[in-house]
């Protein structure tokens, strides 16, 4: 199993370089469309979409895929990678560097790898979580190579909080940290894995939101918690994620949950 997850993380990190190195060239560039859900939707997202597919049947013929802009239906295989090809579109749109390219492994329905490309800030995180898969395997997280682990800090007014678009609502009430908001739900989560913030939530993300940094952040230390009380995994073969979302709270210590999650339960009703 060594060789396969070694040859996992070469595909990553060589496939994200590549794809990451064409969307460099669009960045601030692409005029996007409006899809359905209200999210945005550019060509490049579509390229990007198409070249990750291509190049995980190329190299994983056996694998599954469900990815943001085509392929919706999880698939009845043992191993599926769920892709996001531009987290943060909006802002690769207007020129902000704050978008990445997400793609997570799934081992029948549940992530055990993510792999978190930031290609305008030179970025990337990955991690193994074997979680209830019945894998046996190490598990780590990383940024840039290095291991990474959740901030043992306490709440308090020095210490960030990072919220989406759609929570915003919580600062209606005091709050116990300063406020971030950056624009790509993989990168508000992951700063929670990644020591920069002590808790984060996300209202609405979608299962290619999340597929990744599931894996990466419970790896790390840091604790997932769903805000409408399910499990978002195993998946279940055959069924459409388009539309599902998986309001989500990380916290970098599981001792801050009781803290965090009366303020943001409202984000959990909403989502």
């Amino acid at each position: 199993m060594e060789l396969f997850w070694q040859t996992v993380l070469d595909f990553a990190q060589i496939t994200t370089q590549r794809v990451g190195q064409k969307l460099l060239e669009d960045f601030g560039h692409a005029q996007a469309d409006l899809k359905a859900d209200g999210s945005l939707v550019t060509a490049s997202d579509r390229w990007a979409d198409e070249a990750l597919r291509t190049a995980i049947h190329d190299t994983f013929p056996d694998h599954g895929v469900l990815s943001e802009e085509v392929e919706h239906i999880f698939p009845n295989t043992d191993w599926c990678w769920i892709i996001d090809p531009i987290d943060g579109t909006t802002n690769f749109t207007r020129g902000i560097p704050v978008w990445g390219i997400s793609l997570g492994l799934l081992y029948r329905g549940v992530p055990v790898f993510g792999y978190v490309a930031l290609p305008p800030l030179g970025q990337a995180f990955h991690g193994y979580w074997p979680g209830d898969s019945g894998l046996t395997m190490s598990s780590g997280a990383f940024f840039n190579g290095r291991p990474m682990q959740p901030s043992p800090a306490a709440p308090g007014p020095q210490e960030f909080f990072s919220l989406c678009a759609r929570s915003t609502s919580v600062m209606a009430q005091p709050f116990p940290c300063k406020i971030r908001m950056l624009g790509a739900a993989t990168y508000n989560l992951l700063l929670v894995g990644a020591g920069w913030a002590i808790g984060a939530v996300e209202a609405t993300p979608k299962i290619w939101d999340i597929a990744a940094v599931w894996a990466i952040v419970q790896a790390a230390g840091a604790t997932w918690v769903a805000l409408d009380g399910g499990n978002p995994f195993p998946l279940t073969v055959g069924q459409d994620y388009s539309r599902q979302p998986y309001p989500t709270l990380v916290t970098a210590q599981a001792t801050w949950v009781d803290t965090f999650l009366p303020l943001v339960a409202q984000v959990g009703q909403r989502g």
